[in-house]
């Protein structure tokens, strides 16, 4: 992915450039999809095509579009008669990468400042074009989303993943139960730590997914459902479940909130710390057990394969003894009672009949006087040399065989159970294979004609050939889940059909491209994970387009949650805000400040106190939704007050009001007068969060407050 422009940094020739103008050219599956996705805005769309499509995808396309001009984007005279300089953005989403770069380059000529938001898979090649062209992003539409076809498959309470300055973040969607240590001694702003960001309480009833519209003082309840992103230090602890494993320990745990109180040597602390100390211990053991069935899933086949090498080493050492035995006895024999011979002669003598040298032996006895029962014992060895040799000849072909074998592709085995079956490896299903590598899942690769085997994945146990012979042998029947991700919707329909009739119980994963095949599947198989690449990827286009540099995205309840990147101008909606107004005002979650004027210093999981200034970036979790806010400029408004009733003390007036200047944004001096005057309500408005955030800041320094709502007028 590549971006060259700041958001809203709007190019200086506004007065030919409309703000709410964008033109869409190729109007296959993504380009329909983000012209939904455009329109969400609320701005005009224009859109080239070659030719109207016989059906749509979206029936409502037509309607949405401002003008449809039938012609090749990459032709001026078609660029001209869409007015191309009139352009605020251009999105390229043909499905041929070289018709987008050189529609790219003709539109460039055109209009020298227009955004260009181009599909291609060529990285190299679009690091170069966006060096050369300016304002210019390009995504692979198809691979944008691997990270929520991988987070399917495992079925985990985790629903997204992402890297962010270097660490790991991971967004948890677990339910609440009975015995979950949370259940019913928690608030839901005491979840908020320095490395956990609450996104959504949702109730077993009134349920809205939207940030931050949940109320900070409810108690968490069993039934509950609550999403939150957090600061994840090892792989390992990605995918666990942050559960007590013990009922006793969590109801125990859970019957005080505040254990602290207790003095270190009394009865109750010690109680606690055994508490603790007990709950600890079972997490590691749960750990180290998943681990070990993990270790044992993955490496069953090669201990059973180690068996059976030592039986071989065992045949093969039995066959060396045994003709070793004979040499020495047909050598002994020999020199004793073969006339005129010394050891030489009866070790080499002994060596060619049990090489079958028999024949030769007999043309020589014939002309000797050696004992009649000679000709006996040469058979015998003869026989018996045959015999045994000819094992360690086979046993030596095998292994030379096997080593050639082992020389030219070193893959692991297929896993016995409990793994990850990924029909098709195209550069996106090579993608989801390394990050359910990266999670430590085990998982097989099921390779389909016309795509690479050799060199993909070394560590991957891997399968070729035609599909119905391939899925018997990737163990499906104990399979953890069935990824069908091939480039065609009918092979990915056909593959989790049989995946659905041989393991009933899998994850089922299947990537579509057409939304309304996507929707159809999702009826006729509700418990399988139906995924539509472009429609969870056309997002990702839209908020490029405004400038906005999409690092991630994922799914969560239906609904697309971007990870998005915001430079920040001088002239920027969110300059001069506080983080807390650029939350709730404009329904996101800031998740990483970088603050440029203040020694680039970078805050994973950041105060909402921080003011944002020119130079500053911002990554926040949004939706579509929220990337339209900011767009506008359209903030929610303020409808609540602090009032102050009373400060217990000098010092608590006084710690006070720096409380207040530092949650609000107010002057200091404001704050100052409004404790020297006491009661009184503080007249900045503010949002509920922040409002009720700062009664509960001001209640720890003994002033007392309440939240009241602004009357209307």
């Amino acid at each position: 992915m590549v971006n060259s422009a700041s958001p809203h940094n709007f190019p200086a020739n506004q007065s030919l450039i409309q703000l709410d103008q964008f033109l869409v050219c190729g109007l296959g599956s993504l380009g329909q999809h983000c012209v939904v996705a455009l329109k969400e805005f609320g701005i005009k769309v224009t859109a080239i095509a070659l030719t109207v499509p016989t059906t749509w995808e979206i029936p409502q396309i037509p309607d949405l579009l401002e003008a449809l001009i039938l012609g090749d984007c990459r032709e001026q005279k078609f660029l001209e008669q869409a007015q191309i300089r009139q352009y605020r953005a251009v999105l390229l989403v043909t499905g041929a990468d070289r018709i987008n770069a050189e529609a790219a380059f003709a539109i460039r000529l055109l209009n020298p400042d227009t955004r260009l938001v181009v599909r291609s898979e060529q990285e190299n090649l679009n690091q170069l074009l966006g060096e050369a062209l300016g304002n210019f992003i390009a995504f692979e539409p198809t691979q944008l989303p691997a990270t929520a076809f991988a987070l399917a498959a495992i079925g985990s309470e985790v629903a997204g993943f992402f890297h962010l300055d270097g660490q790991s973040l991971r967004v948890v969607n677990v339910l609440i139960t009975p015995d979950h240590r949370w259940c019913n001694s928690r608030l839901v702003h005491e979840l908020d730590t320095r490395n956990r960001r609450i996104l959504f309480h949702l109730p077993k009833e009134g349920a809205t997914l939207a940030f931050h519209h949940w109320h900070p003082h409810a108690l968490i309840q069993a039934g509950d459902r609550v999403v939150y992103a957090e600061i994840t230090e090892n792989f390992q602890e990605k995918f666990i479940s942050p559960r007590v494993n013990s009922p006793q320990i969590s109801k125990q745990v859970s019957n005080s909130s505040h254990p602290r109180q207790h003095s270190p040597n009394s009865p109750n602390a010690q109680s606690w710390q055994s508490i603790w100390q007990l709950q600890y211990f079972s997490t590691w053991l749960s750990t180290w057990q998943q681990k070990i069935r993990t270790w044992t899933h993955q490496h069953a086949a090669t201990l059973r394969r180690s068996n059976s090498q030592n039986q071989i080493y065992q045949v093969t050492l039995i066959c060396g003894v045994t003709l070793i035995c004979l040499l020495a006895i047909g050598t002994g024999l020999f020199l004793l009672y073969y006339p005129n011979t010394n050891l030489h002669q009866a070790f080499f003598m002994t060596v060619i009949l049990l090489l079958g040298g028999y024949p030769d032996f007999y043309n020589a006895y014939s002309q000797t006087k050696a004992p009649a029962w000679f000709p006996w014992l040469g058979l015998t060895l003869t026989l018996a040399g045959t015999a045994f040799v000819g094992v360690l000849y086979a046993l030596l072909t095998q292994a030379l065989l096997s080593s050639r074998l082992q020389f030219l592709q070193s893959r692991p085995p297929v896993p016995l159970q409990d793994h990850v079956v990924l029909i098709g490896l195209d550069a996106v299903g090579q993608k989801v294979a390394r990050l359910l590598q990266e999670f430590q899942q085990p998982v097989v690769g099921i390779v389909l004609e016309g795509e690479p085997k050799a060199n993909i994945l070394p560590q991957m146990p891997l399968i070729t050939g035609h599909l119905l012979q391939s899925l018997p042998k990737a163990n499906l029947s104990t399979a953890r889940s069935v990824i069908a991700i091939t480039g065609d919707e009918m092979l990915n329909l056909e593959a989790g059909l049989m995946a659905r009739r041989a393991n009933p119980q899998s994850y089922l994963v299947i990537r579509t491209f057409a939304q309304r095949l996507s929707n159809n599947l999702s009826q006729l198989l509700p418990q399988a994970h139906i995924l539509c690449a472009y429609a969870l990827t056309a997002e990702a286009f839209a908020g490029a387009a405004f400038g906005e540099k999409i690092l991630s995205l994922f799914r969560l309840h239906n609904q697309t949650i971007l990870v998005t990147e915001y430079n920040i101008e001088a002239v920027d909606t969110l300059c001069g805000l506080l983080l807390s107004e650029v939350a709730y005002g404009y329904g996101v979650v800031p998740i990483l400040a970088i603050m440029a004027g203040r020694g680039e210093s970078r805050k994973l999981m950041p105060s909402e106190d921080l003011r944002l200034a020119g130079g500053d970036r911002l990554v926040v979790l949004a939706t579509i939704d929220g990337l339209r806010q900011i767009e506008q400029g359209r903030i929610t408004p303020k409808q609540w007050r602090v009032q102050v009733d009373q400060a217990l003390n000098t010092a608590a007036a006084f710690e006070g009001a720096n409380l207040m200047a530092r949650i609000t944004g107010c002057s200091l001096s404001v704050a100052r007068d409004l404790m020297d005057n006491l009661p009184g309500v503080l007249k900045s408005p503010l949002y509920h969060h922040q409002a009720l955030r700062l009664v509960r800041e001001l209640g720890r320094t003994q002033v007392n407050a309440q939240v009241v709502p602004i009357q209307p007028r």
